[in-house]
């Protein structure tokens, strides 16, 4: 009887410490393989394909330092120029996928691939949130004998290849806002010569001098030469007036529906586990919301537009396939 009973209770306790083992193990295994790692635990970087100084730079640089208070962790960002914007989308969309590197990514991002510059798309990231939008504008030099959009159409429809426009280089941004605005007003998107440029602000001074004709840059771009009485504005390729100059028409109100413009907003690689881009996305809705974040961006003239990750990603596949079509209409890409 007494072997029997100590039999018994040696069972007994070998079953028990079994369970522990068993519990612990299943603990050690749901903590550690189940559950998320915590995120941040250390310094994000941030990639802007654009020079220190810009927009786009000084808009990473306002972000990076309010979403260093929300996470908690050190954010810096990191200029990789190159290329029409090829360098740093490229570098962002090839960094490891773990929610450390963020880019800042720009309209450019829906050109590269279509303009032969390079074979990064939106495809290669993972949006976060869009929180930025600049609209095109249509400027001509003060003294022109253009007073609204319709006259200078009419002229354009009259004499189609004699007038010049610039703004940025071939197939950038305000180049494919021309001609959207040319094809959606039923003319040929020759019918208006673009020079490339460095930017707006050569192509302005180039218009101010009698170069050229027409600039479609942003608003805030042209806004200084506008006050000055050296530029005007014949409207606006928005859906809305814009509230600093409300005056200037948009192209809709005109019987021309186009809308286009620049665009900001932040990814991460493609495979980035969706939980971070969940944090990333809930910390950039709250920088977004702030005074200091909206103070930043009037201040300086930038237009604020939000879409979160998914809204984001939507407005992204239309975008690209947008710019294909325009680019294989106006270059034959």
């Amino acid at each position: 009887m007494n072997r029997l009973a100590i039999t018994k209770s040696t069972i007994a306790a070998v079953i028990v410490v079994l369970l522990i083992v068993a519990i612990a193990a299943g603990y050690w295994y749901y903590s550690t393989v189940t559950a998320p790692p915590k995120y941040p635990s250390k310094p994000i970087v941030i990639i802007c394909p654009w020079a220190a100084g810009g927009g786009t730079d000084r808009i990473s640089r306002m972000v990076a330092s309010l979403l260093e208070k929300e996470l908690g962790v050190p954010v810096s960002v990191e200029n990789r120029v190159g290329g029409g914007g090829a360098v740093g989308h490229t570098a962002g969309a090839t960094a490891p996928p773990d929610g450390y590197t963020l880019t800042i990514i720009t309209w450019e991002l829906s050109m590269l691939k279509w303009m032969g510059f390079a074979n990064v798309t939106y495809i290669d990231f993972k949006p976060i949130a869009q929180i930025n939008f600049d609209p095109a504008a249509i400027n001509v030099r003060a003294d022109a004998p253009w007073n609204n959009v319709h006259e200078l159409l009419d002229y354009i429809r009259k004499h189609p290849g004699e007038l010049t426009a610039s703004g940025t280089a071939l197939g950038g941004v305000w180049d494919i806002a021309r001609i959207g605005w040319l094809k959606t007003a039923g003319l040929d998107p020759n019918s208006v010569r673009w020079v490339p440029s460095t930017g707006a602000a050569p192509a302005l001074q180039e218009v101010v001098a009698g170069g050229i004709a027409i600039t479609t840059c942003s608003l805030p771009e042209a806004k200084p030469l506008i006050d000055a009485g050296k530029v005007k504005c014949l409207a606006v390729m928005a859906d809305e007036r814009n509230p600093a100059m409300p005056n200037i028409p948009t192209l809709n109100e005109l019987g021309m529906k186009w809308s286009y413009g620049a665009w900001r907003g932040f990814a991460v690689p493609k495979g980035t586990p969706d939980y971070i881009v969940k944090i990333l996305e809930d910390a950039l809705k709250k920088i977004y919301d702030s005074k200091e974040f909206k103070d930043f961006m009037n201040t300086n003239g930038f237009g604020m537009v939000w879409r979160g990750s998914s809204d984001f990603a939507k407005f992204l596949a239309e975008d690209y396939e947008s710019v294909g079509k325009l680019v294989k209409e106006a270059y034959g890409k």
